[in-house]
């Protein structure tokens, strides 16, 4: 989904060596602050249940997250618990029921953080998990349960695990033309049957 050559996920993860005969992930509270994970979880538990859009902004927004205006957030989706603040949410963003943005990744002799940037009117579905590292374009829509692994191009509709691109705006475009230039063709033709 990303140009040739361009900045990967990969290429925006901060890798965090965890020596030792344990995984990444026994180490975690070295990597952060049980103090600092157990307020964000408290937050982000009762901004997943808030009805409320404005409770829920301000709640993410005390530990850290990036919302822009107009940001909506659907019931139960969650913002990385440990890094909540490599989160942003642009303008108008749509994140849906259940979807999750993780900012780390815990492997077994190292965990990864990245920023995960949504951008403006960017909308995540339901159930949709975004991966460190990865930032969602302007107006690009990812489909409910799709893991999105990788960059998602300004305007695009992606879906699947991992997630791929099924269509782009200017296709949609170009669509919504010919069904008019369809339309008025026939009612060119009624008009002079008339």
């Amino acid at each position: 989904m990303t140009d040739e050559g361009a900045e990967t996920r990969y290429d925006r993860l901060t890798r965090h060596p965890t020596p030792g005969p344990r995984n990444s992930l026994q180490s975690w509270p070295s990597a952060r602050s049980p103090v600092v994970v157990a307020r964000n979880y408290a937050a982000i538990v009762a901004a997943r249940v808030s009805p409320s859009l404005r409770v829920k902004t301000w709640l993410l927004r005390r530990i850290g997250v990036t919302v822009g205006e107009g940001v909506s957030w659907g019931l139960e989706s969650t913002p990385d618990v440990f890094w909540p603040d490599l989160v942003t949410v642009e303008d108008h963003a749509i994140i849906g029921y259940d979807a999750t943005l993780l900012c780390h990744e815990f492997l077994q002799d190292e965990y990864r953080t990245g920023e995960v940037v949504v951008g403006e009117r960017a909308m995540i579905g339901a159930g949709a998990v975004v991966l460190p590292g990865v930032h969602i374009g302007a107006d690009a829509q990812v489909a409910a349960n799709s893991l999105v692994v990788e960059d998602v191009p300004p305007g695009v509709t992606v879906a699947g695990v991992p997630a791929e691109v099924v269509s782009r705006d200017d296709e949609a475009e170009e669509e919504r033309e010919s069904e008019r230039a369809d339309e008025n063709g026939s009612e060119s033709e009624e008009t002079s049957r008339s």
